[in-house]
């Protein structure tokens, strides 16, 4: 298939900035950056269009841009608690997706779409997360995601203990060293 040449209305992360000319697969056009309205086919009429609006465009982007860095400094640094069932070694039954964790950022203050949720890889175990979310093509903060059994367990995660199979591990250690130190039978996992 031959590729679609387009010209991009904004920055779009790992093709190219505002302006350029970029070629394409014709079903990532067709599907995402032309829907989206994040680009137009590269045509004589098209390019004279962007040309003529091409300061509006740049004057609208500098504003979005602006206000998502205002959004990032106010709410920097947010977390949020996630409740699921888990089982004794921590694993999730299922996983946190990028919309469970749009709908949290939402309880925490933040709107967000889940498009806006960058996640390498859905979350599958307890713990906390850092997680990438996108204010702006330019403009991205992270969020730490606390992903927990009950609300007590989130919050010693939060404090930094150790929480499920780990914590008991690190128990049943502390327990074995206790009973040496007193010259007693110790137990060792």
């Amino acid at each position: 298939m031959a590729a679609v040449e387009l010209v991009l209305l904004q920055r779009v992360e790992k093709l190219g900035q505002m302006g350029d000319i970029v070629k394409v697969k014709p079903g990532y056009a067709r599907n995402f950056l032309l829907p989206q309205k994040k680009a137009l086919r590269a045509n004589k009429a098209n390019l004279a269009r962007f040309e003529e609006q091409k300061a509006q465009l740049i004057a609208l982007n500098l504003k979005r841009k602006e206000e998502a860095e205002r959004l990032a400094e106010r709410v920097g640094g947010l977390s949020v608690t996630i409740i699921r069932q888990a089982g004794e070694s921590g694993s999730l039954y299922g996983s946190v997706s990028a919309r469970d964790i749009a709908d949290a950022c939402d309880a925490g203050g933040l709107t967000i779409a889940r498009s806006q949720v960058i996640q390498e890889h859905p979350i599958k175990t307890l713990g906390l997360s850092k997680i990438r979310v996108s204010l702006h093509p330019e403009v991205s903060m992270t969020v730490t995601v606390n992903v927990a059994r009950s609300a007590e367990e989130a919050e010693r995660q939060a404090r930094g203990e150790a929480v499920g199979a780990a914590a008991e591990d690190e128990e049943a250690a502390l327990d074995a060293a206790l009973a040496l130190e007193n010259g007693e039978q110790a137990d060792l996992p």
